[in-house]
């Protein structure tokens, strides 16, 4: 069992490449074969037409699940599927136990579609903190890495999400219009503002990545699902960026956030969007 922050920072300097390799066997040996592949009964709806899983998203989370747990002794899973399957699974985000968040495959309808907009998500955390996070696009072959205190990177070169352009609009990727309630939308129309510029996210994990990298300003979400959101927040942080709810505080992985929350290229950016959101 893990007893201390100090044996995990030990665990990730001696293991991260190991955490790695694993994701990208998950993708290798149960992703990548199905991708462009699919059958039709290995497709499946979850709540509804857009919330989709398939048989890549059950068996790369269960490839997963065993590898991690073996890594680390004493920690615990929560993935998408798991929790979909037994919703109390999700309570370990707030246990002792250092915990693995996956969503073996972020952007399902992507994947579904033969499209490259999809990842494999992986995160570190003990007591509602983020430690590490591992976002793989494997069709894409790019994979980024973030762990607290130490840097994000892509591929291996640091990433540093820099400050918008001021002379140009701001780009903001949104919760997709068909997993958001009337009042979620009506909570995001403060961002059609002049000098904004919104459009529909693809994948969460990804969008994240696109942030960190400084090639889209700010996400606004509303949804709290940490398996989405995770990995990506680290990697942000990592890269310089900042995220904030509408209380004015960070999201917490936890739950219990004033939603929406936005993930942004710097705290500036984090708190003009809030700012909008607020106002509507």
């Amino acid at each position: 069992m893990i007893e201390d922050t100090e044996t995990i920072d030990e665990f990730l300097v001696q293991h991260t490449a190991d955490v790695e390799e694993a994701i990208r066997r998950a993708a290798a040996t149960e992703i990548m074969p199905r991708f462009r592949q699919l059958a039709a009964h290995e497709v499946d709806q979850k709540s509804g037409p857009h919330d989709l899983v398939t048989d890549a998203d059950r068996n790369a989370e269960r490839y997963l699940t065993k590898v991690l747990g073996s890594l680390l002794p004493g920690s615990v899973v929560v993935g998408e599927e798991a929790v979909h399957a037994d919703p109390e699974t999700y309570e370990a985000i707030q246990g002792d136990a250092p915990v693995w968040i996956v969503d073996p495959v972020d952007g399902t309808r992507q994947f579904v579609r033969g499209e490259t907009g999809f990842c494999t998500l992986v995160a570190l955390a003990r007591h509602g903190e983020l430690l590490a996070s591992w976002t793989y696009a494997a069709a894409r072959d790019q994979m980024a890495t973030a762990v607290k205190g130490a840097g994000a990177f892509l591929d291996g070169v640091r990433l540093r999400s820099g400050a918008p352009d001021p002379a140009r609009d701001l780009e903001v990727a949104t919760s997709h219009p068909d997993y958001t309630t009337d009042a979620q939308k009506r909570a995001l129309l403060g961002l059609w503002a002049d000098g904004v510029h919104t459009r529909p996210c693809g994948s969460a994990g990804l969008e994240y990545l696109a942030v960190a990298r400084g090639e889209l300003d700010a996400t606004a979400f509303s949804w709290e699902a940490a398996w989405d959101h995770a990995a990506g927040l680290l990697l942000v942080e990592e890269a310089g960026g900042a995220h904030l709810t509408l209380t004015g505080e960070p999201f917490r992985i936890t739950g219990g956030n004033a939603l929406p929350f936005t993930a942004a290229r710097d705290a500036a950016t984090a708190q003009r969007v809030m700012e909008l959101l607020r106002a509507s």
